[in-house]
């Protein structure tokens, strides 16, 4: 439950989410929210932390918080009126110190599945709130709610990732990352493919190395000093396998907290490993551009740009 006196735990939280004034559409089903897990998360034993969501700021509505000490990751699901054969994966932002979306996605998912799409919000655990994965444990997270999703979503639906931010590196990690056993299978659930059709990821953390690392990330990922090879492993642009899934990439020039440079770094190294993909930068619009159809910036822009890109791959629907 949101209490407003934690919101002095919040900081000053940076948007990691574009901020969408979306009101429900009536269309919609209502969001159900799914366990990731079928008892505890795996590798917990150490960990203390409390489960808690603050405001992300005085003005905030109920869908506007940030999860910290998350121990109970979860799957939001928004069902389209008019399904378009596609299905999100959707990873929001937090800088990997919170996580930064309403369990149902909010506006953004409601955006989405109004275009069409069956979004599956993501609400996973912190790399250092003492889980015996470390910096995997959001990976862990993202590969078990990819084929509860898949499930959900059934045969025929062309099932993807999406990432905003910090989520831009889960996504990442996910479509990069798919074959890893990161936890030991639970049921049959989990010999099932965790390979996305595609990825989109959004002002997207990439890098863990420096100078375009982004610091709180990089700090709340993998420690404040962190050796070269823990560097190399948690940098997104350095582990692009030959069968990735097509890549949608797109930021804007002068963002201010995640460095262009970590998209133009992760558009280079799919190019270099042959994995079909996009790169969009915008002029302006600095981190979280926008709203979805707000005629003054991106936020205009990227939702046309990725269904465009999405329909001309030749995807393939998860068996």
């Amino acid at each position: 439950m949101i209490n407003r006196r934690n919101l002095l735990a919040a900081g000053s939280a940076s948007v990691a989410l574009p901020a969408v004034a979306q009101a429900a559409d009536p269309a919609l089903a209502p969001a159900r929210i799914i366990p990731l897990w079928p008892d505890r998360a795996p590798g917990g034993e150490k960990v203390t932390v409390q489960q808690r969501a603050v405001p992300r700021s005085a003005t905030s509505g109920p869908e506007d918080v940030a999860w910290y000490g998350v121990t109970r990751p979860t799957l939001g699901i928004v069902r389209p009126a008019r399904p378009n054969g596609y299905a999100l994966l959707m990873a929001p932002g937090g800088g990997y110190e919170r996580v930064a979306s309403a369990p149902s996605g909010g506006g953004m998912a409601r955006f989405l599945a109004g275009r069409g799409f069956l979004v599956g919000t993501l609400i996973y655990r912190l790399p250092y709130d003492g889980w015996a994965a470390g910096p995997d444990a959001p990976l862990q997270d993202a590969q078990r709610a990819f084929r509860l999703l898949a499930r959900e979503a059934g045969p025929g639906v062309k099932t993807g990732v999406i990432g905003f931010s910090a989520g831009g590196h889960v996504a990442g990690s996910l479509a990069s990352r798919f074959a890893e056993a990161s936890y030991a299978p639970l049921d049959a659930l989990d010999r099932t493919s965790a390979r996305p059709a595609f990825a989109g990821m959004f002002f997207p953390v990439v890098t863990m190395a420096a100078p375009y690392a982004h610091g709180q990330s990089r700090r709340n990922l993998i420690g404040q000093d962190p050796t070269p090879e823990r560097i190399a492993r948690w940098s997104v642009e350095q582990n692009i396998p030959a069968d990735m899934p097509p890549s949608f990439v797109t930021v804007a020039a002068d963002d201010r907290t995640v460095p262009a440079e970590n998209s133009l770094m992760l558009f280079s190294a799919l190019r270099a490993k042959k994995v079909p993909s996009a790169l969009h930068v915008f002029d302006v619009g600095g981190h979280g551009f926008g709203k979805p159809g707000d005629p003054s910036g991106p936020g205009h822009f990227w939702p046309d740009l990725f269904e465009d890109w999405l329909r001309r791959q030749k995807l393939e629907p998860i068996s």
